[in-house]
C-alpha cells in the first residue's frame, strides 16, 4: 500500500470518528441513542402500567392496612373505626394466648431450619457425585418444592391420622407402639407432627441452592487439599463451607423468612390447635382476622415486619464478608 492510500484511510477513519463523536455514537461501531425528554417520556408510559398496578395491589394495601392497627376497626361495629393509637398492640401483649404463641414460633423456626440444613446439605453433596440416574433422583428429591404448602399439610394429616394413618400403622408393625397415637390431637405431640411435615418439605429448597453452590466450587482446590493430605471433613469444613458461606447465610435467611410466614402447612395440619399448641404469629393473625378483629390483626402484622426486618439486619451484618478476605 502507498504512501497516499494509507494516508487516505487514516483520515477517513479519523473523520469517521469525528462524526460518530459529534452524534453521540461510540467509535467501535456500536450505537449508543442519546438520552432525550421524549425517549424518557416513553420509558415512563412503558413503566406507568407496572408501576401502577404494583401502587394499587401492593402499596395501597400495606398503607391501608398498617393505619388498621392504630384504629378500632371491627367487622361487628364498623361505625366505630375511631383512631386508639397503641391500643391494639397492647391488647395482642396482653393476650393469654400470646406467650404461648410466640413459643411456638420459636420452635417451629429452630426446629424447622436446623434438620432441614443440615439433612439439605447431606443431600446436596450425594447428588454432586457422578452415579447411574442422578437425574432421577434430583427429580424425586427436588418434586415436593412444586407442590403447595396446604395440600402438603392435608396430606400429612392423613399420614399422621391415629384411626387409618400410615404413621401408626407402620410404627405398629415395627413393634414400636403398642396402639395408635392421637398425633395431632394431642398438644405434646401435634408440634413434633407439623415440624416433621415441614422438615421434610423445605429439605428441597436446602438441597437446591446448596448443590448449585457447591457446583461453582474449582476442582483445584479439592486437588489442593488433597496434595496437603487433608481428610474429608477437613476438606468439608476448611474448603467446601467457607467457600459457599454466602449462599448459605443468604439461604438461612430466606428460608427462616418464609418458614416464619408459613401458615399454610399448619393449617392444613391442626388449624392451630389443639388449645392452640401448634399455632404461630402467622396462623394465630389468621385466625384473628377470622374473628373480625381487623385493628389487632394489623397490629400484628406490623410486629411481624419490624421482627423480620430487625432479624434479617442484625443476621446479615452478622455473616457478612470482610473486605479483603476470601474463602
Amino acid at each position: 500500500m502507498s504512501v497516499t492510500s494509507t494516508s487516505t484511510a487514516k483520515t477517513t477513519g479519523s473523520g469517521r470518528g469525528e462524526a460518530s463523536r459529534k452524534r453521540g455514537l461510540p467509535q467501535g461501531g456500536g450505537r449508543r441513542r442519546e438520552f432525550t425528554t421524549r425517549r424518557g417520556l416513553q420509558i415512563a408510559a412503558f413503566m406507568a402500567p407496572a408501576a401502577v398496578f404494583v401502587a394499587v395491589f401492593t402499596y395501597y394495601p400495606m398503607i391501608a392496612g398498617g393505619q388498621m392497627a392504630f384504629r378500632n376497626w371491627k367487622l361487628t361495629d364498623l361505625t366505630d373505626t375511631s383512631w386508639v393509637g397503641l391500643k391494639n398492640f397492647s391488647d395482642v401483649f396482653a393476650d393469654p394466648a400470646w406467650g404461648t404463641v410466640l413459643s411456638n414460633t420459636g420452635v417451629w423456626v429452630v426446629g424447622s431450619i436446623v434438620p432441614q440444613l443440615v439433612i439439605g446439605f447431606a443431600l446436596a453433596l450425594w447428588l454432586r457425585l457422578h452415579f447411574r440416574f442422578r437425574g432421577l433422583y434430583q427429580a424425586l428429591i427436588f418434586f415436593p418444592w412444586a407442590i403447595s404448602g396446604f395440600l402438603i399439610g392435608i396430606l400429612f394429616r392423613w399420614l399422621f391420622n391415629s384411626e387409618f394413618g400410615v404413621v401408626n400403622d407402620l410404627l405398629q408393625k415395627a413393634g414400636l407402639i403398642d396402639e395408635p397415637i392421637a398425633w395431632l390431637a394431642d398438644p405434646k405431640t401435634a408440634m413434633v407432627a407439623v415440624l416433621i411435615a415441614n422438615i421434610w418439605y423445605g429439605v428441597t429448597f436446602f438441597a437446591i441452592m446448596i448443590l448449585a453452590a457447591l457446583q461453582s466450587i474449582p476442582h483445584e482446590l479439592y486437588e489442593a487439599a488433597a496434595l496437603d493430605g487433608a481428610s474429608k471433613s477437613r476438606t468439608l469444613f476448611q474448603v467446601t463451607i467457607p467457600y459457599i458461606r454466602t449462599t448459605l447465610a443468604l439461604t438461612v435467611l430466606l428460608r427462616v423468612i418464609w418458614i416464619f410466614n408459613f401458615p399454610d402447612l399448619i393449617f392444613g395440619m391442626t388449624g392451630g390447635g389443639p388449645n392452640n399448641e401448634t399455632h404461630i404469629v402467622t396462623t394465630w393473625m389468621i385466625k384473628i382476622t377470622q374473628q373480625g378483629d381487623y385493628g389487632r390483626a394489623s397490629a400484628l402484622g406490623l410486629l411481624v415486619v419490624a421482627g423480620l426486618l430487625v432479624f434479617a439486619v442484625f443476621f446479615l451484618l452478622a455473616t457478612r464478608e470482610k473486605k479483603g478476605v476470601r474463602p
